[in-house]
Parts: C-alpha cells; structure tokens; sequence
C-alpha cells in the first residue's frame, strides 16, 4: 500500500508529520537560514503547510469609498462576503523541484498531476490542492529518512489562472520538522504581476540539511524558475488534475 493511501479513509491523523510545538522560527532577511541537522530535525517526515487569505485591506478601501458617496449605508446591517470572483480568481498551487544525488531531477505540483512519492523516489508527496484558501491550505511531505538520496529541493508557488494576485493574498509556507519548532516564511511583499514565488531551498550540503529562504518572486511560472536556479527540466503547457485529500 502506497503513502496516499493511508491518508485516505480518515487516517491522515496518524501519520508522522512534525511537532506542532508552539514556538517557531521565522526566516526574514537577516535571518535567512537554519540547520535541520542542528536542531535534531533531519529525519522522519517533513511537512510543508502553504495557507493563504485575501488581503482584508483591499475590501476594506472599497467599503470606505462607498460609505463616503452614500453614508446612509453606514446603518445598514453588514454584509457577508463570500467567494466572490476576486477570491475565486486567487488559486495559489504549492510545489518542489528536486534534484537527487544520483542526478534526477524533476518536479512535484498539482499541474500535470506530479504528485510524487513518499516511499520512493523522489521521496516527495503532494496530499492536498486548495483552490480557496482554507485553514488546512495545501501540505507536502518530504521524508528526510531518505536525505542521503535528496541534493537540493526548492518549494515555491505559483497561480494557476491568468490572474495575477500576490498583493491580494497573504500567504505563508510553514515547515513542521519532526522535532523542534515550525519553521514560517511569509509571503508579504507585493507584487501584483508575479506569478511565481521560489520560497525556500531545502539543501544537502556536507551531510547538513539546510533551510534557506528565497522568497524571490517572478513574472513567468516553473520555467522561468527553471532558469533562475539552474535546473535544466524540459517545460510545456500543463493541466490540473483533482488531487484528492
């Protein structure tokens, strides 16, 4: 029986998939790296969390433009906002591009339906495609008990539609080692004709699991991603498949 299909059926709850300790350490600018292999972290699984939520700011300007053409609405019962087409528009999809040891390379993401593996190579696995935003968000597991095999993996995402929306959104990719504190990049910079976002690299240098933040965003998808680092991958157009949970 494969990784997926022990998530299936409710029994997601039971698989190894990091502390959730109540600190964490946020990588920013000046501080942009920590040791997994430090902090007693570079085995069982790593689980990698993107969430996301509309930027509140956005509605709140247009609430405030309106109340001040019609300021009789100020006594009207507020309204409900649901998924409307601005929020409906914002699909932020989760990905890795890894390369092994033994010089595979590759990539896991929902487009194509490249979910990966957590038992074999590339050691990877996509569980979920959130395509609103939601509490769980999307969630990678990485199993470190095979880092002798992995060289580099770098997370990132993407927006799947035509709409770019990085300064609507307000995004943050959490790793749960499994020991240790949570490890949290945000995604606060706007840039509202992005695409595509290289958040982190997950590293193998001299036997020491590095995390290193990147968090540099980019006006093309995986391709131009591709290039920024060197990967070398063949790219063409993709579509997204259903992931289940």
């Amino acid at each position: 029986m494969g990784f997926f299909d022990g998530l299936r059926g409710g029994r997601a709850a039971d698989f190894d998939s990091g502390s959730a300790a109540t600190n964490a350490i946020e990588l920013t600018r000046r501080h942009q790296q920590v040791s997994l292999t430090k902090q007693d972290a570079a085995t069982g699984h790593l689980r990698i969390n993107l969430a996301w939520r509309m930027r509140t700011s956005d509605f709140d300007q247009n609430q405030r433009s309106s109340l001040f053409r019609h300021p009789f609405k100020a006594l009207r019962p507020p309204e409900v906002l649901g998924h409307g087409q601005s929020m409906v528009n914002v699909d932020l999809d989760l990905g890795c591009l890894y390369e092994l040891m033994d010089g595979t390379k590759g990539v896991v993401q929902p487009l194509g339906g490249y979910l990966g593996d957590v038992n074999a190579p590339p050691y990877i696995k996509l569980s979920g495609d959130d395509r609103f935003g939601s509490a769980s968000g999307e969630t990678m597991y990485i199993n470190l008990d095979h880092r002798e095999a992995i060289k580099r993996l770098l997370v990132f995402v993407y927006i799947y539609d035509r709409t770019p929306a990085f300064d609507r959104t307000h995004a943050i990719v959490t790793l749960y080692p499994s020991n240790g504190p949570r490890i949290e990049i945000g995604l606060d910079e706007r840039h509202p004709q992005a695409r595509s976002c290289a958040v982190v690299m997950i590293e193998n240098v001299k036997d020491e699991l590095l995390v290193r933040r990147e968090v540099k965003f980019v006006y093309g998808f995986q391709g131009e991603l591709d290039r920024l680092y060197g990967w070398g991958l063949t790219w063409g157009r993709g579509y997204k498949t259903k992931v289940e949970r």
